[in-house]
């Protein structure tokens, strides 16, 4: 087996469906054990980033991690996705925070701790609805551009780590434009140490990509700065960090400030249930078993009850870790089990080095990760693929960039819908005839050679018609009778693929038809399913048409085509 190559799955029944501890297999454990350790070592410094990026003392990332790692390691269906503290919700809860707070240290704890666990009732409230169907709304242009502005937002919040400099909130181009602005100002020993471990943190996973170059940056920059007293050139360390467990409680907020925060805690949850569902069925499928959408929505909606309890903010899922736990070959959900235990004894024990821990190095761990989530050769594939795909993924990243984390979610998802409708509106169409060696009747735009039964236009609009795409069916279909050759004496519609209708297209249905009588065409249609059938006869549509032309299949309506030509010859010579 190769270097870093994942071991072939024991077998089916073992990945099945189900609690993972009950098809355990001792020959997981060393794999489960030495993924548990290092995404831990990975985790421990990222967490406490992503505490500082949503305003909060780096304590509250570990206290996040704790419970959200147990909760999901019970109740989810994925047997890699690794939850937590996550770049995108700590951007938007930072977010919410300064608009319900004002920048009040003193209410950011309590109102965070109360977000997670909106977040988590709107999760449970979704579940109740059976919603786990709208995970597949989000495409994956849709994503990987979302991914993409999360990225850019995420350096740009690290900017005054990264520099030395008292960088205020605000636009990407507000905090670029404060750094050159007060470039003089820079701290050098800041930048340096930030630059160094960048440089260690690619280098080295690069070249020995199973150490946990994370930990191991943090600590050669606790061991620099406190060996160099580098605090004496404005290092700034993230200081003492306080002892004891999180106290299990409800946060302390009125309920005028809880129901404010639920259109934050709906955007949350909509993000993170995206992103938790796309990630687990990604790496599912590589591991051979599915997740359960529904169930998905149970272990977030926990996992972030659970966060906000235990005086954390609200969790979703990590792609980078879960990406690090898959290339260990992690086989169940032990190793999050595995995590919570080394967090847990860090918090014990390793207090007085996180204490030393340089924001430099945070800044640097942070922008690392923000790294790992722009995926060129994923943005390259969609070039390949279709232009528009493209397209669609830079706008939705710079929509994210422009308008913030909440509005970019929103015009994400306007977005999906967009595209969405653009599909539809103007979907695949088909000319039906022969294909020379091929039995039945198929698009004869697919060959060259392909031709129509001379006189007969048998067309198939491979959509449900409704408002949008009304007007395009009527053009196409008259288009498709101008340029048919010889002249059309019978058109007749293929409904196979109109599975529903509204008004609208079912007035467009008649407009057609009575424009084809209008020029002396005989209008016919096959395969019409019983509620479209249904639906068309309470208009009347049916009885304009008349029921001997509604046929079951193409040959039936072929054969009584060719039939209506014996009965009137003289239309049989009509060009």
């Amino acid at each position: 087996m190769g270097r870093g190559e994942s071991p072939p799955i024991a077998s089916a029944r073992s990945i099945e469906s189900g609690p993972w501890w009950r098809s355990y297999q001792r020959e997981w454990l060393s794999r489960d054990l030495l993924a548990g350790v290092t995404v831990a070592a990975y985790m421990v410094p990222q967490v406490m980033g992503y505490a500082a990026i949503a305003g909060l003392p780096p304590i509250a990332g570990l206290w996040a991690s704790l419970l959200p790692l147990v909760v999901y390691a019970l109740l989810g269906s994925s047997r890699q996705l690794s939850v937590g503290p996550e770049s995108t919700t700590a951007l938007m809860t930072a977010t919410t925070l300064a608009a319900l707070t004002g920048g009040d240290p003193s209410q950011l704890a309590a109102v965070a701790a109360a977000l997670a666990i909106a977040t988590g009732l709107v999760c449970l409230a979704a579940r109740l609805l059976r919603a786990g169907y709208l995970s597949t709304l989000l495409s994956r242009p849709i994503l990987s551009g979302y991914l993409l502005g999360i990225a850019v937002l995420m350096i740009a919040s690290q900017l005054g780590h990264l520099t030395g400099l008292p960088v205020p909130h605000g636009s990407v181009l507000a905090q670029l434009g404060y750094v050159f602005a007060h470039l003089p100002e820079i701290n050098l020993t800041t930048v340096i140490m930030a630059a160094a471990l960048l440089v260690l943190l690619f280098v080295g996973t690069r070249l020995l990509p199973r150490l946990p170059w994370t930990l191991i940056a943090m600590l050669l920059a606790a061991a620099v700065a406190s060996l160099g007293n580098l605090e004496r050139y404005g290092l700034e360390l993230v200081g003492p960090i306080p002892a004891g467990w999180p106290r299990l409680s409800l946060p302390e907020v009125s309920w005028t400030e809880a129901v404010s925060l639920l259109p934050a805690a709906l955007g949350l949850a909509v993000v993170a249930y995206s992103d938790t569902v796309l990630t687990g069925h990604g790496f599912a499928t590589k591991m051979g078993h599915k997740i359960n959408p529904n169930r998905e929505l149970v272990a977030l909606g926990v996992a972030n009850v659970a966060a906000g309890l235990s005086q954390g903010f609200p969790v979703s899922s990590s792609a980078s870790r879960t990406a690090i736990a898959h290339s260990l070959s992690a086989r169940t959900q032990l190793y999050s089990l595995i995590m919570a235990a080394v967090i847990a004894l860090t918090m014990a024990f390793g207090r007085p080095i996180l204490a030393a821990f340089p924001w430099a190095g945070l800044g640097a761990v942070v922008v690392y990760a923000a790294t790992r989530l722009i995926d060129i050769g994923e943005l390259r594939r969609m070039a390949r693929f279709r232009r528009s795909e493209l397209a669609l993924a830079l706008a939705t990243a710079l929509a994210v960039i422009a308008l913030g984390v909440l509005w970019g979610i929103v015009a994400a998802i306007a977005l999906s819908f967009a595209d969405l409708l653009r599909r539809i509106a103007r979907p695949h169409d088909a000319l039906l005839g022969y294909l020379p060696g091929q039995p039945g009747m198929h698009n004869v735009r697919d060959r060259v050679d392909g031709r129509q039964v001379p006189g007969l236009v048998i067309y198939r609009y491979d959509s449900p018609l409704f408002f949008a795409n009304a007007t395009d069916l009527v053009d196409r279909a008259l288009r498709a009778v101008d340029h048919a050759e010889p002249s059309a004496r019978w058109f007749v519609l293929d409904a196979e693929a109109n599975i529903n209708l509204d008004l609208t297209a079912a007035d467009a249905l008649e407009e057609l038809r009575a424009r084809l009588a209008d020029r002396g065409i005989v209008f016919a249609t096959t395969h019409l399913r019983s509620e479209l059938r249904a639906a068309l006869t309470r208009t009347g549509w049916v009885d304009r048409v008349g029921v001997d032309h509604l046929f079951a299949t193409l040959p039936t309506a072929v054969a009584a085509y060719e039939q209506w030509l014996r009965d009137h010859p003289a239309a049989s010579q009509r060009r």
